[in-house]
């Protein structure tokens, strides 16, 4: 039986872990991010991976930064034969990467060479792609750059976000590499190395890049909103106060009015100016303060600021 190290920290790694499990592989460790503070009251939390882990009696590591640690040196001294990497969130050093027999592995949710980094899901909605997908690759020194050993791809379709695109990447993931390792340890499978000439990069969502800019389509507008859902979220901001913009879509509309202006209300929603003449029908909505609701509670309710004529700030945009 191959002993595996695992790695990963959110959410979408624990069905990837458990998979491992179920199918018989000998996870020796597994390695996460620290227990971070979360929430208002800031309490301690650990990532989901540590409460699979824990929960299937497994041992557990939590190097804050995991270059130099004595939990590296415990790692090496485990003599793996690979290491699987999903969403771990730090840059491992060579010396253990070279460690395993079989080297490591990551299984990257964007179809590489396209989206390496951080934020691959949220830049694949955001960009308008209309598809995108899971790479199992070699890991290397040089982020996400290493040769895949396979790939999968999957719709994206107009009613997803990050939330529901990350379940079905995870998914995705879990039975890619699951179909994947059997060639693999046997060496029958032909790494293929990355055209570099097409790589494109998803760092981690700066918060300016939260703030939406009106003078973009609302098709544009669109994507960033569903991009950042649920998390960060998008916001806009009226008299320097921060309204999350959570729900919307492009609609067959047309205005003169100056982006970033709210033209028209009715009912259901808040219809606002957009670059080349576009509309954006705003449907839910947070403000600074407030919890999140539709755009049809907010404009029956007493504190609604917003009215026909408002404009968004778009100074600094």
């Amino acid at each position: 039986m191959k002993k595996i190290i695992f790695m990963g920290t959110p959410e979408f790694s624990v069905p990837i872990l458990e998979a491992l499990l179920q199918h018989e592989y000998d996870v020796i460790a597994v390695v996460t991010q620290p227990d971070r503070p979360v929430g208002r009251k800031k309490i301690l939390t650990p990532s989901p991976v540590k409460e699979a882990a824990l929960k299937h009696g497994l041992p557990v590591y939590q190097p804050e930064k995991i270059s130099g640690s004595p939990e590296m040196d415990e790692l090496i001294a485990l003599k793996p034969d690979l290491i699987v990497t999903a969403a771990y969130g730090q840059f491992l050093p060579v010396k253990l990467l070279n460690t395993p027999r079989f080297r490591s592995i990551n299984v990257h949710a964007s179809l590489l060479p396209k989206y390496r980094g951080g934020a691959p899901v949220h830049y694949a909605i955001i960009n308008g792609e209309k598809e995108t997908g899971v790479s199992i690759m070699y890991m290397e020194k040089k982020m996400d750059a290493g040769a895949v050993l396979a790939q999968k791809a999957i719709p994206i379709t107009e009613a997803d976000d990050v939330g529901t695109m990350f379940l079905k990447l995870s998914e995705l993931g879990k039975n890619l590499l699951i179909e994947t390792l059997p060639d693999f340890f046997q060496e029958k499978l032909v790494p293929q190395e990355q055209d570099e000439s097409a790589a494109t990069f998803s760092p981690n969502i700066k918060r300016e890049e939260e703030r939406i800019d009106w003078s973009k389509t609302a098709a544009q507008v669109a994507c960033q909103v569903r991009g950042m859902r649920p998390w960060p979220v998008a916001h806009t901001l009226l008299g320097g106060q921060r309204i999350k913009v959570w729900a919307g879509q492009a609609v067959e509309t047309s205005t003169t009015d100056e982006p970033g202006t709210v033209f028209a209300t009715d009912k259901e929603a808040l219809y606002v100016a957009c670059g080349a003449g576009t509309v954006f029908k705003m449907t839910e909505l947070q403000p600074a303060g407030k919890k999140r609701m539709s755009a049809a509670d907010y404009l029956r309710g007493s504190a609604c600021e917003i009215q026909e004529g408002t404009r968004f700030d778009t100074d600094g945009q």
